[in-house]
């Protein structure tokens, strides 16, 4: 149960339920396609599960989410309350882009950035057959340092541990310069020229590797020509 603030104005009724922690980002999963347990744990990766299954739970009681059995799966499906926040969601990503610029090393986290680009695959652009991009993040510890996306026409997988297919590409960066392109902070370009991008391949693949991927929702909003919102 969210906090009590006793009082009768819609918005302090509306966060009674929004307000407890990672309430909101489950609610920005499920917005972004996510549908399965295992995939909301993915998105929200320092989430427990305890807690998730907590949070699907209140939202489910309170009716912003439907739980649909699918053979041996479950489905977690926004109702029509929970489609309503879409723009909510999508106005709280737009508001942060453009006022808090603000970056801590706690803030970067390799499986929440490849989760993020593995659902954001521009599948028309990316050769046929299975692609495979290799990630290699210089800054960051051996546990976290190698990634793989693995790329077919149907599906694209995240791994943490060599999938044991040929690489179709190379990249070597810190994972916060890629967090920084992948918010539409830093050009790809720009950083490929600058040396803080390596690309390992062929020629027409280091070239077009950029469009295989939309890059994220918000990478195109305006930033402010005034000081962020510092965070306390």
């Amino acid at each position: 149960m969210g906090s009590r603030y006793g009082q009768f104005c819609p918005v302090a009724k509306a966060m009674e339920l929004l307000d407890e922690r990672w309430t909101l980002l489950v609610i920005r999963e499920l917005v972004c396609g996510s549908r399965h347990f295992n995939e909301l744990r993915r998105g929200v990766p320092r989430m427990s599960p305890a807690l998730l299954s907590k949070r699907l739970q209140r939202l489910i009681r309170a009716g912003l989410v439907e739980r649909r059995p699918r053979g041996n799966r479950v489905d977690y499906v926004l109702t029509e309350a929970g489609r309503e926040l879409q723009p909510i969601v999508d106005a709280l990503g737009t508001w942060g882009t453009r006022w808090i610029g603000e970056l801590g090393d706690e803030d970067l986290d390799p499986h929440l950035l490849l989760w993020d680009m593995h659902r954001n695959v521009d599948h028309a652009v990316v050769p046929g057959g299975r692609a495979v991009v290799w990630f290699v993040f210089t800054d960051a510890a051996v546990p976290n340092r190698e990634w793989w996306l693995v790329i077919t026409p149907d599906e694209v997988d995240v791994c943490d541990s060599d999938p044991g297919y040929p690489v179709t590409v190379g990249v070597e960066t810190t994972l916060r310069r890629l967090v920084e392109i992948w918010r539409g902070d830093v050009d790809w370009a720009a950083a490929v020229r600058a040396g803080e991008v390596v690309l390992d391949g062929p020629p027409s693949i280091r070239r077009t590797l950029p469009g295989w991927f939309t890059l994220s929702a918000y990478a195109g909003v305006p930033r402010t020509g005034r000081a962020t919102v510092r965070l306390a």
